[in-house]
């Protein structure tokens, strides 16, 4: 008979302990962080949570055409184990299922080889996609091939229907759909909307058997833009945009249009441009909407917003004769030297904008003084950002005027020692067009839901209730003078046979720094605006480099397209032809250069070989 141990009877003891206390161990932890374990383990065997998309909204044209929407597309896909096991269990041999992967290849018309090779590198995979953005009748040719493995997923895919039109306004998407740049950025979040989900009850095949009400959130489609923007004006933007750079070799080029009594961007263009179903291919210079971000020196277009505070401030009249020597002339107590392209000789007022004398500019310039060129500027908000609904806008470089110096005195008069951008300019001229308002410019017309109805309208501009930079006569002489820049000034290339055009010519030396400005490098421009007697449009018009052999000067090369586009316009617009433009006030009309009075009738034009200039 055994005796007891009393060693024996303390390891039993401590056995049973160490049992007891795993035991122990094992049952907190059930019921505490196991616990949670195991309900999210069988949470998941018994829910599935599914991402209800978003739509993205669309944006359309002021007049209802689509500009970018959104549809639904089919991506294929293949999983490489499922297909491998089938056939192994079918007992068919390699060669067979590389047949069927080059079938598929075809279909999807991709090299046989390098699909066979994406599935052979990621063989282990479930899912491979294979091709996105496919048709309904690929996918029928697809379900006809009934090969194991391959399915197909439906998914969203940004769609621009009028191609490359409006491509920089509109920007574009990135692969995950949301915006990349331009519009498509700047509203991405309305557009986007917000996704939803449902999450539902599953039995132990993955059949679904249920859902509670509080496990459904329906997704909040995005909101719809309506633009200003006419698409029709717009494609006639771009074509003679397009037109002009091509025909003069130019670097790049710049339009817009406005409405000027309401401040609506009707077109903003630029080229060379690119296509916004591809934006991530186009080169980033290219992708620039040049039109707000990247300012320049305006050269000549500038004198009207000179000229027209000073006629207001009194500081000069319309017919006041300023004694300009010839092609030079040198500044007082300077060693500045300006010159002119010709040597007319005296010029009143009125002439010295028409004809775009720098000397006669600069002489006002002396006149008028730093302080108030500066405050002259400044009306128009030169130096400052519009607001348009675009990102990244630039506002242009006006100095502080503790910063200016004696040579600022005649550079600023002749459009150099700032910059500003074409829509800053276009901006500004408006107010010569809607009697002295400044206009804010506007791109958005206002927000539909997803089932269309109006969210929000954009109030329009009120002119009562925009700032006045002009009072309504001088803008209206302002016009007046301008008109005869088109008739018998520096752009009578820019005359038409139907509508009284009233503009500006600028042809500017583009800087290369501390070299000084180049000889051969220009930037030509055009603003203008139509008709005169009621105008409905204004444009500005600006080619970048154009080929010096060709052409240079602003009235040659952007004067005749933009008189173009505005013909095709207002023609669009069913805009009635003017009457025969009145001529200049008699007290003004003895003292300009080479007056005729026939000149003011329909089908009469001036000598454009010599006029053409600036």
């Amino acid at each position: 008979m055994d005796t007891f141990s009393l060693r024996r009877a303390a390891v039993v003891f401590m056995l049973l302990g160490s049992i007891l206390v795993v035991l122990i161990g094992r049952v907190a932890y059930l019921q505490t962080y196991g616990r949670e374990q195991t309900l999210h383990r069988a949470e998941r065997q018994q829910h599935q949570t599914l991402l209800l998309q978003a739509r993205r909204g669309s944006i359309f044209d002021r007049n209802g055409f689509l500009l970018a929407g959104t549809i639904q597309t089919q991506t294929l896909f293949v999983d490489p184990k499922f297909i491998y096991d089938v056939y192994q269990q079918e007992g068919h041999s390699l060669d067979e299922m590389d047949d069927a992967i080059i079938r598929l290849a075809k279909v999807i018309e991709k090299d046989p080889a390098a699909v066979e090779r994406m599935l052979a590198d990621r063989s282990a995979n479930r899912f491979v996609k294979i091709a996105e953005n496919l048709d309904d009748e690929t996918c029928q040719e697809i379900a006809k091939l009934k090969l194991p493995g391959v399915g197909l997923q439906a998914t969203s895919a940004r769609y621009y229907p009028m191609g490359s039109l409006a491509a920089h306004l509109l920007g574009g998407t990135m692969k995950d759909g949301h915006g990349l740049e331009g519009l498509e950025l700047e509203f991405d979040k309305p557009l986007s909307g917000q996704d939803g989900f449902a999450r539902i009850l599953k039995d132990a095949s993955h059949r679904p058997l249920a859902m509670a009400a509080e496990d459904y959130l329906p997704p909040q489609h995005g909101r719809h833009l309506i633009l200003t923007i006419d698409a029709n004006i717009q494609m006639i933007a771009e074509q003679e945009l397009a037109k002009a750079v091509e025909e003069f070799k130019a670097k790049r080029g710049e339009v817009v249009v406005m409405d000027p009594k309401s401040g609506e961007v009707l077109a903003l263009a630029n080229y060379p441009t690119f296509s916004p179903q591809n934006i991530q291919d186009a080169p980033a210079e290219v992708r620039r909407d040049s039109t707000l971000v990247m300012p320049y020196e305006p050269g000549s277009t500038i004198k009207p917003f000179i000229l027209g505070p000073a006629l207001k401030w009194r500081l000069t009249r319309v017919n006041e004769i300023w004694p300009i020597p010839g092609l030079r002339w040198n500044v007082p107590d300077s060693r500045r030297v300006v010159t002119d392209v010709h040597a007319y000789g005296q010029l009143a007022t009125w002439d010295v904008l028409v004809k775009s004398s720098n000397i006669g500019m600069s002489m006002l310039g002396v006149r008028i003084g730093n302080r108030a060129l500066f405050k002259a500027l400044s009306r128009w908000s030169f130096g400052q950002p519009t607001g348009i609904e675009l990102p990244g806008e630039e506002g242009g470089v006006l100095r502080p005027l503790n910063k200016w110096t004696k040579d600022t005195t005649v550079s600023i008069p002749q459009g150099y020692e700032l910059m500003v951008t074409p829509l800053q300019l276009a901006r500004a001229f408006c107010a010569y067009a809607n009697g002295g308002r400044l206009v804010k410019p506007t791109l958005l017309k206002g927000f539909l839901d997803s089932d269309g109805r109006v969210l929000r309208r954009d109030r329009t501009n009120e002119l009562p209730m925009l700032p006045e930079v002009l009072d309504p006569v001088t803008a209206a002489e302002m016009k007046r003078i301008m008109c005869d820049v088109v008739v018998r000034g520096t752009a009578t290339k820019a005359r038409s046979d139907t509508w009284n055009i009233f503009g500006k010519t600028g042809t500017a030396h583009i800087s290369e720094g501390k070299r000084g400005y180049s000889p051969t490098r220009f930037n030509s421009s055009f603003i203008c605006g139509a008709p005169a007697e009621n105008p409905r449009l204004v444009v500005a018009f600006i080619v970048h480099e154009p080929d010096k052999s060709i052409a240079h000067y602003g009235g040659n090369v952007s004067g005749p397209a933009a008189r173009r586009l505005l013909e095709r316009a207002l023609s669009y617009l069913q805009v009635p032809s003017s009457p025969d433009l009145p001529p200049p006030p008699a007290k003004i009309a003895t003292a300009l250069i080479g007056y005729n009075e026939n000149l003011y009738k329909k089908g009469h034009h001036a000598d454009t070989a010599t006029a053409a200039r600036d």
